[in-house]
């Protein structure tokens, strides 16, 4: 494997990839002058996170807010190509068992302590601890054996089986570098406020309320992103929660917030007649998708699986309540992916096929109301949804999709439900259809996503594989895809799997994973190309 080293300096590398990824505009126009200082809000829709340490658990929301204070070993450009960020290098042996991998030597954490290779061991080490309740993370690192300190900017990973996807998931914000004099405090008092490298430093947490973020004003530019040398330019940032769309939008129209993420498609079509500057940053590896539970009733019979994906008709659905500003996937992973392989005529819509297979599949009875029924059970469908995670939009897709199955027989009962009794709800195993998005990076998340080890929970309890695929080949595939080197093979391996996911009727791609921002008096907020979300490093308040 070609190692990867810092060629060139890192500024010149992230000025292309900031533009890449496009800079905010103040509203008004060009007038408004950027100023040093200030406090920036940004205001969330997605959940309050528990623990504001990524390592615990592993969520997107975790991942949001903690880009601003824990830096990961490696970043990605907005090509794909994976660089160094407190990391210099990554180089794997020739059996891919072993990964030696060069720190920075002038990195401190904000508590003093310094960043070496102990740290990393560290780090390493409490993801893996079941104790930490990681689910991302460790998934991250499961493979890794023992970490070999080999001098303070010297670390060894020695893995279980090779992995060439070692560096893609190091750069991961759930595998982000952490003080370990702040991971030895303890879980409860790490989660209110995690010790790490980057821009900003937890000052407080007012839950329901807000995190107040204050600049680190020793900071040391190694963020890909990066367009200076230095601190970050704002002094304060005042994270809210605002869990309403429409209050999120009415803060932002009247300058009470400079950020806010998950706004409604129609804010989002009309974001640059409103004088807003808009951020499109579909995240990367998985698409966002129905998954069907194939290990148990109605949807362990291929059949009835192949009827539902016959009878959602989703496109009309994604036209009109997005706006246009989403686009309809046939691929089970995200276009930021080059390998996705896209098949429409996989998912076409025919009701009457949908029909045809139900009968054959023996569902032919019906009840009172329309639904099938087979030795007196009805086809039923449980479908929980994260209210936090699924937008007024996306719920409203569900809703449109409930109605079409019904049209040839399905009951789906979609159960609306918080975060966390929809973890519940899965680890119960309590569903037979879900949307459960999952971030990552690069196309291995196929392997934690589909591979029969993917139906074994993690020690928080969570698994990944929702469709509860078992099958032999498809893990061979994607075993061998995350131990070879050879960029052509690799391809031809996660087009061979993603041919078998496909074929199996257990998932219905709906679109990218959306991630949009909005922005009003505020300039230079740009998003990490790892897992879409954004940094705050550049960001400069306008007057």
């Amino acid at each position: 494997m070609r190692p990867l080293r810092r060629a060139i300096p890192a500024l010149a590398l992230v000025s292309l990839a900031a533009l890449a990824a496009g800079c905010s505009a103040s509203p008004g126009g060009g007038d408004a002058e950027p100023v040093e200082g200030g406090t920036l809000v940004y205001a969330t829709g997605d959940a309050e996170p528990t623990c504001l340490d990524p390592h615990v658990g592993g969520n997107y929301p975790q991942g949001l807010i903690s880009t601003q204070y824990l830096e990961p070993l490696f970043g990605r450009t907005a090509e794909g190509e994976i660089v160094p960020w407190l990391a210099e290098s990554g180089e794997a042996s020739n059996d891919g068992l072993t990964w030696d991998i060069t720190l920075r030597d002038d990195i401190t954490f904000t508590d003093g302590t310094p960043f070496d290779a102990e740290a990393v061991k560290v780090n390493i080490e409490h993801l893996q601890d079941p104790d930490t309740a990681s689910s991302t993370g460790y998934l991250a690192v499961e493979q890794v054996e023992s970490v070999e300190v080999v001098d303070d900017t010297h670390v060894r990973l020695h893995l279980s089986t090779p992995k060439s996807a070692m560096l893609e998931v190091l750069s991961q914000q759930w595998a982000a570098m952490q003080s370990p004099a702040g991971i030895e405090r303890g879980m409860d008092e790490n989660c209110q406020a995690p010790i790490g490298t980057g821009p900003f430093v937890v000052e407080s947490w007012t839950p329901q309320e807000q995190v107040t973020l204050v600049r680190n004003d020793d900071y040391v530019s190694t963020n890909p992103e990066a367009d200076h040398d230095g601190p970050a330019h704002v002094e304060r940032v005042e994270w809210r929660f605002i869990p309403d769309a429409a209050t999120r939008q009415a803060a932002l129209a009247s300058g009470e917030v400079n950020v806010i993420d998950n706004p409604l498609p129609t804010d989002i079509a009309s974001a640059e007649d409103q004088g807003f500057g808009h951020i499109d940053a579909p995240r990367p590896a998985s698409a966002n998708r129905i998954e069907l539970n194939s290990a148990q009733a109605p949807f362990d019979d291929d059949l009835v699986r192949e009827a539902f994906i016959r009878s959602a008709d989703p496109n009309p659905g994604i036209e009109t309540l997005f706006a246009g500003t989403a686009t309809r996937s046939y691929s089970v992973l995200s276009s930021a992916e080059p390998v996705a392989l896209s098949d429409e005529e996989a998912f076409r819509t025919d009701a009457d096929e949908a029909n045809a297979l139900l009968d054959d599949a023996g569902w032919t009875e019906r009840d009172d109301d329309g639904t099938r029924m087979k030795d007196g059970e009805r086809l039923t469908v449980r479908f929980p949804v994260s209210t936090n995670q699924s937008t007024a939009a996306e719920q409203s897709l569900f809703e449109q999709i409930q109605a079409n199955t019904a049209a040839v027989g399905f009951d789906v009962q979609l159960e609306p439900t918080d975060l966390s009794s929809w973890y519940g709800a899965l680890a119960a195993h309590e569903y037979e259809a879900v949307s459960a998005p999952y971030t990552t990076v690069g196309p291995d998340v196929l392997r934690i996503l589909y591979h029969s080890d993917g139906t074994i929970p993690a020690p928080s309890g969570y698994f990944a594989n929702n469709a509860q695929l078992t099958d032999p080949e498809l893990d061979a595939l994607l075993e061998d895809a995350l131990a070879t080197t050879d960029a052509d093979e690799k391809a031809e391996l996660y087009t061979e799997a993603q041919r078998i996911i496909i074929d199996s009727h257990a998932v219905l791609p709906l679109y990218d994973q959306q991630n949009h921002f909005l922005t009003n008096g505020v300039e230079g907020v740009t998003t990490i190309h790892t897992i879409s979300t954004p940094t705050l490093v550049n960001a400069q308040l306008t007057e």
